[in-house]
């Protein structure tokens, strides 16, 4: 306006000449005078809103003429968009509230947020006061929330921009949105507002139209509100539902994170719903083909399959095959010898691995693998190089209470049976006796290739004193040998090293005997009658009183000939104990 009065004052002394030291009776009123009464009328009063007009747009500032004696400025920040762009150009006229007469630097101070704070102030209030929303854009990021503009600039704090924190405050600049005004101060011209009010309501409204739909059995979307350990709760629209890490997939899921991610959507299945506790259970896997379904077909019995190991235990591992498919590989499916005792310590989660299908069970969702059925089998091998009947040499690998491992240099080890190891020896202290990688002989027992057992033995290399034992001792005849043992039932003799035989508590006199100990002793050597022997049992019968007899007679062989009638009874007699026990 300064610019304008300047140009009509020179306008108007262009006009008229002034005649100085003559009387004017009359100048006829002008536009300058016009203006300048104007600007005499006009009563600028800090805190009131006054129309202006652009007249130079700054890098900082923007220029502002409102008809006072001097310029004021205006932040140019007031005046940009949120893309950063300017919403006004010079020769524009707006409103702008005077904040002060004079700065520092002698200009006005203006304000045009303020300008229209004041304009919009009734409006505001009153959706204040009777929780009516305002449509607003969201202009920029600060801190602690956003900048919205409803007309004037607004602040919308961070925890009521949605039901649940957001960090990514950049994807809501430039939208528009709905809010409601939960704070301001009029002398202040601070609004505060809230777009989660709004999102509640609208919440509460689906809430009850859910309730009233929702059915078990239903496919329905829904937004991943949060994750945990144990699963992830859905937003159906107004009601979470809970879907359990077990109902994700049809394979194994280690977390619920690898499979879904927060505001995901999905679509799930309501397995299960509680109208009154407003509980409902969800079902991912549910909307997807069962993979069991076509399991029979895919993987066929002795068929070669491959993948990756997802657990390791004791007893096994277990690998998948495909989404939702494992089998299993028992350790005794493992290695043809048995070497693996415990797979933790030879397979790894994440390690891949061929096998065999060798078992398909649909209805238990279980598939039974072997790794040892690609692998060439030892006990072929070992059939076809050893003959029952031969011998071999090796070393003692390991001692074990029933007998002793030997090394063959083969993948299987030998097993020599305690039982195997002597003829005569009732008991043997293997430890005493042996010691880990002595070398050893042996004969070829058997091959068991079906139970994975070699057995070897030490004493069929020499003859089984047992063998020809009737012809040592005949029936009848008579003997002399030293007693080792006195029992109960009767007394123990050494015939032979190793060959053992029982008087029976009958055989020891012709008188009745109640206790062996009271007639005879660990020592003595009595002369006794054979009267039987099994030599498959390995059992010898023999009787005192029988040789006593046949003594006193000097007919040993008609006494022979009636011991023989009655041996059969006495063998009968003798069968339920064991040579071999005291």
């Amino acid at each position: 306006m300064v610019q304008q009065l300047t140009e009509l004052k020179q306008k108007w002394m262009d006009d008229y000449e002034v005649v100085f030291g003559e009387e004017v009776e009359h100048i006829p009123q002008t536009e300058l005078g016009a203006l300048l009464d104007d600007v005499e009328e006009t009563n600028f009063v800090e805190g009131e809103v006054f129309k202006g007009q652009i007249i130079a747009i700054g890098n900082d500032y923007v220029t502002i003429d409102i008809g006072y004696k001097q310029e004021g400025l205006v932040s140019i920040k007031e005046f940009l968009s949120y893309d950063g762009s300017l919403k006004i150009k010079e020769g524009d006229e707006i409103e702008v509230y005077l904040e002060r007469l004079e700065s520092t630097h002698g200009n006005l101070v203006l304000s045009k947020d303020k300008a229209e704070i004041l304009k919009a102030w009734d409006r505001i209030s009153e959706a204040c006061e009777q929780g009516n929303p305002l449509e607003g854009t969201v202009v920029a990021k600060v801190k602690g929330g956003l900048s919205v503009d409803i007309g004037v600039k607004a602040f919308l704090p961070g925890s009521q921009i949605d039901l649940r924190p957001t960090r990514n405050l950049d994807r809501y600049i430039g939208k528009k949105m709905e809010f409601k005004v939960i704070k301001f101060n009029k002398k202040r011209g601070n609004i505060v507002l809230s777009r989660r009010i709004i999102l509640q309501e609208e919440r509460s409204k689906l809430r009850t139209e859910i309730l009233g739909q929702i059915q078990e059995g239903m496919i329905v979307k829904g937004i991943v509100k949060n994750i945990t350990d144990y699963g992830a709760f859905i937003d159906l629209g107004g009601i979470d539902g809970l879907l359990h890490i077990t109902d994700m997939s049809w394979g194994r899921v280690k977390h619920p994170s690898n499979v879904l991610g927060i505001g995901d959507e999905i679509e799930v299945k309501i397995l299960k719903f509680d109208a009154e506790k407003e509980r409902v259970s969800l079902g991912l896997k549910q909307v997807q083909p069962n993979p069991w379904e076509e399991a029979g077909n895919k993987y066929e019995i002795s068929s070669k399959v491959s993948g990756e190991v997802v657990s390791v235990k004791d007893y096994g591992i277990f690998v998948e095959l495909s989404d939702g498919i494992e089998g299993l590989v028992h350790v005794s499916e493992m290695s043809w010898t048995g070497k693996v005792k415990n797979p933790t310590k030879e397979y790894t989660v994440g390690e891949k691995v061929e096998a065999e299908v060798l078992e398909v069970d649909i209805e238990n969702k279980r598939i039974s693998l072997g790794i040892k059925q690609l692998l060439p089998n030892p006990w072929d091998d070992l059939i076809a190089k050893y003959d029952i009947g031969g011998k071999v040499k090796g070393k003692i690998k390991s001692i074990v209470e029933f007998g002793l491992f030997i090394d063959l240099d083969e993948e299987v080890d030998a097993l020599v049976h305690i039982s195997d190891i002597s003829w005569i020896k009732k008991s043997i202290n293997i430890n005493e006796e042996f010691t880990v990688g002595d070398e050893i002989e042996a004969m070829v027992l058997s091959m068991d290739k079906e139970n994975q057992k070699f057995c070897i033995g030490i004493k069929q290399l020499e003859e089984d004193p047992w063998k020809k034992i009737e012809q040592r001792y005949p029936t009848g005849s008579i003997v002399e040998a030293e007693v080792i043992r006195v029992a109960d039932f009767g007394a123990f003799v050494e015939i032979e090293t190793g060959i053992e035989g029982l008087i029976h508590i009958s055989e020891l006199s012709q008188e009745r005997v109640e206790k062996p100990s009271d007639v005879i002793k660990a020592g003595d050597r009595p002369k006794m009658m054979i009267i039987s022997v099994d030599k498959e049992a390995k059992k010898i019968a023999l009787s005192i009183k029988a040789a006593v007899s046949a003594e006193e007679s000097g007919t040993m062989d008609s006494y022979q000939n009636e011991e023989t009638k009655s041996s059969s009874s006495i063998a009968e007699q003798l069968k339920g104990f064991n040579l071999k026990d005291d």
